[in-house]
């Protein structure tokens, strides 16, 4: 083993040859810094950044960081954190240093400094784990302590940001979030460069958006010949998406800002918006295309199309979904901070890393600065957080360069005064729409009739008799529990068994369930689906009937897309959709909210024929929006603009606040299923033996069902289920034990003390 070098280090690595490898702590300072400030420079901070990454590891001249580092035997990848064992806290002392410099511009960069490892801190603290800002601001020590090394004085006394900050008050948290990204991103890639020399090659994106604009043009000529060739060119469905096509390349070569893209299913969306962005973003000179849905469904099919053009290495699928196996180590690289031309990843990934307070999720931000996001199915914005969602997307497209596009068959009214009485705020404005006449688009583009059952309520009974009737029918319920019993009244009134879907089943079985009904779809067999709302999220099915709980207007236009979905109808007719009243109404909450401003629509609506217009879902929205108590500003207000002024933010807080999906009050459960090469027991062995890893953990997401705690824990209380165990102890994550836990037909079994038989010890 080589001796330890003397100097002031940032880090070390011990080389194949036992020689030691030394980061020097100056260099380190200085490039951080360099790699910072030209991040921040896309936004005009970079100034700012700058200094930031000069001062970021200060505290590391500290004698005891030296001494720690120094003792570490080869390099240690948790070397340079902090907040756990044993490890010397470092950011301190920058956070005082800036402070000292100047009060006003220290504490913004006092934020930047203190989080760049633990992650950025509430003011004071809060409910979220970690110090607040204010109290580590009151220890000194570390930068005395820090200073006894003579520090360069061209680090210590490097000049002060002039620049002016981008923002207006309302999005001074954006602003210092975008700082955060920058710093912290830097310090990751400067790190990772000196550790491993062949990842900063791999980062490389392997094209521009100019290269993949001319693939995209090649695809669409390829296309239109296929169609020629076919005899389909002609079609009026093909002539629709063409002229959908031309308006989108018009409105590309118009100012940056809001756009919103209303088009039904059917009308080539996916592709118009990605010429939209693709256009648009040549134009304006932006840097990448961020395509943001909402559900796996949607994010793999929408991946696929894009993959077959652009090629799939030049597409970042970033998902918790993703199949480890597709993973490549490119991609795992560019999902650490985005940096690829075009990004296909989920809303909780887009907007939960804008809110987020750990290193990890912030260092991709900066990566949005001149960016075009396509927001797909932009009605599912969570109301409950609407107003710190929209506020976030105006700081994007005011001070950040960003375009967004709204796209969605069913537009949500999202400008101007949003909501009633104490929870209304303003929405968005100037909001453009791409396509010229919406509601001509919108009739030509009409699928289904829909149908009135009638104000009262069904029973399960005639309801099944109803749908007993039809040889291929698809209905969709609200409850889980109106699910299971439909299908039971249903099994009893055909020879055929029904197909169940639900959230009671995982991941991998619902998509064996949806392939088996696509099979049966295609030979026309016999076949009725009774399923909760799930399936309207992006599954691609085509039933020639369907059958709908009362519920959203935007819900129920999700159903009328699994109707007639390609326009085949044998018969020449519309597809027919049937509205009901089920035996209870919707769970209280928003649900209930949406099915009761869904039938006051339905209910003062002169023309059934035009339900499924634009028209109808900017009144439904307005009806619904007016329904819900609380869209997130007071609690947006508390923690970012009340105290603004005096520099005083609450980001750990917000960020355990701003949840998109609320995982608070459930905990997953691994179930016993195979598929293919794969089952749950094989995966859960293998971390039994081998331990935890990336894939295996991703893996194991397709065999998990998520239950309420209150479930769960009778589970657990029943010996159930038991908490996974590896090499080093108990994981945290808690699985199926007993045989009858989960059913081939419904799913994990909440219907009594069923669990019985031999143990399997997890």
């Amino acid at each position: 083993m080589g001796e330890m070098p003397e100097e002031y280090l940032a880090h070390v690595r011990q080389m194949t040859d036992g020689k030691w490898d030394e980061h020097s702590l100056v260099q380190h300072l200085q490039e951080v810094a360099r790699r910072s400030g030209a991040s921040a420079s896309h936004f005009g901070s970079g100034d700012w950044a700058s200094l930031a990454g000069l001062w970021h590891d200060l505290g590391k001249y500290k004698s005891d960081f030296q001494s720690y580092i120094r003792s570490v035997s080869g390099y240690n990848a948790d070397a340079h954190l902090e907040n756990i064992p044993g490890k010397v806290d470092h950011s301190t002392a920058g956070a005082i240093h800036a402070i000292q410099r100047h009060p006003g511009i220290g504490r913004i960069l006092a934020y930047l400094i203190a989080g760049h490892h633990s992650g950025l801190p509430d003011w004071i603290k809060e409910e979220a784990e970690g110090r607040g800002l204010e109290e580590r601001l009151k220890e000194p020590a570390h930068l005395v302590e820090a200073k006894r090394a003579n520090i360069p004085g061209e680090i210590l006394e490097a000049p002060l940001p002039t620049s002016n900050p981008p923002f207006s008050q309302e999005h001074a948290h954006l602003w210092i979030r975008m700082l955060f990204s920058c710093l912290v991103d830097a310090d990751f890639l400067d790190t990772e460069a000196f550790m491993d020399s062949t990842k900063p090659q791999l980062r490389k994106p392997l094209t521009n958006l100019e290269t993949l604009q001319s693939l995209f043009s090649v695809s669409l000529i390829a296309r239109d010949t296929r169609l020629q060739r076919e005899g389909n060119f002609d079609f009026p469905i093909n002539k629709i998406r063409r002229d959908v096509l031309e308006d989108c390349r018009k409105a590309a070569l118009l100012e940056p800002g809001f756009f919103s893209l209303t088009v039904p299913t059917g009308g080539g969306k996916t592709l118009s918006s990605m010429a939209f962005a693709l256009d648009h973003a040549l134009k304006n000179k932006k840097r990448r295309i961020v395509v943001a849905i909402p559900y796996t469904s949607i994010i793999e099919q929408t991946a696929q199309t894009f993959s077959e053009i652009f090629g799939a290495d030049n597409i970042l699928e970033h998902h918790s979904n993703l199949d480890p196996d597709r993973e490549t180590p490119r991609g795992r690289l560019a999902s650490e901070n985005w940096d690829a031309p075009i990004v296909v990843t989920t809303n909780v990934q887009l907007f939960e890393s804008i809110f987020a307070s750990r290193t990890s999720q912030s260092r991709k931000l900066h990566s949005l600065v001149n960016s075009v996001i396509i927001l797909d199915e932009a009605q599912m914005l969570p109301p409950e957080l609407l107003a710190p969602t929209l506020s976030v997307l105006k700081g994007l497209t005011s001070h950040f360069g960003c375009t967004v596009v709204l796209c969605t068959a069913t537009q949500p009214a999202l400008e101007g005064g949003i909501g009633s009485g104490e929870a209304k705020f303003q929405g968005l404005q100037n909001v453009r729409e791409i396509v010229r006449d919406r509601d001509g688009l919108s009739r030509s583009l009409q699928r289904v009739s829909l149908q009135m059952q009638g104000p009262e309520r069904v029973d399960w009974l005639s309801l099944s008799l109803e749908l007993a009737k039809h040889m291929q029918v698809l209905c969709i319920v609200n409850r889980r529990q109106d699910c299971r019993d439909l299908w039971e009244a249903l099994r009893k009134n055909t020879v055929e068994t029904p197909v169940h879907l639900s959230a009671l089943m995982c991941g991998e079985h619902r998509s064996r369930v949806v392939a088996e009904i696509k099979s049966g779809l295609r030979t026309n067999k016999p076949l009725r689906v009774i399923s909760t709302q799930l399936v309207e999220a992006g599954v691609d099915i085509d039933f020639p009937v369907v059958y709908r709980a009362m519920a959203g207007l935007d819900s129920i236009a999700q159903a009328a897309g699994r109707c007639n979905r390609e326009g085949r109808n044998v018969e020449g007719r519309l597809g027919k959709v049937v509205i009901f009243h089920p035996p209870k109404p919707a769970p209280a909450g928003l649900l209930r909210k949406g099915e009761d401003a869904g039938a006051e629509v339905l209910r003062s609506s002169p023309d059934w024929a035009s339900m499924l217009a634009p028209e109808s879902f900017q009144r439904y929205f307005k009806f619904f929006y007016g329904r819900v108590n609380d869209f997130g500003w007071r609690k947006f207000k508390d923690y970012f603009l009340t105290n603004a002024g005096a520099g005083q933010f609450q980001f750990r807080s917000a960020a355990v606040w701003y949840k998109l999906i609320d995982q608070q009050g459930s905990r997953g459960i691994v179930i016993w299923f195979e598929s293919g090469k794969y089952s749950s027991k094989g995966i859960l062995e293998e971390i039994r033996r081998l331990g935890p890893s990336r894939p295996r953990m991703r893996r194991l997401q397709r065999y998990t069902v998520n239950v309420p705690d209150r479930i769960w824990k009778s589970l657990r209380d029943q010996g159930a289920i038991q908490e996974i165990k590896g090499p080093e102890g108990l994981l945290g994550v808690w699985a199926q034990c007993v045989p009858n836990l989960y059913d081939d037909t419904f799913g994990l079994r909440l219907d009594g003390p069923v669990y019985t038989g031999t143990e399997f010890i997890c």
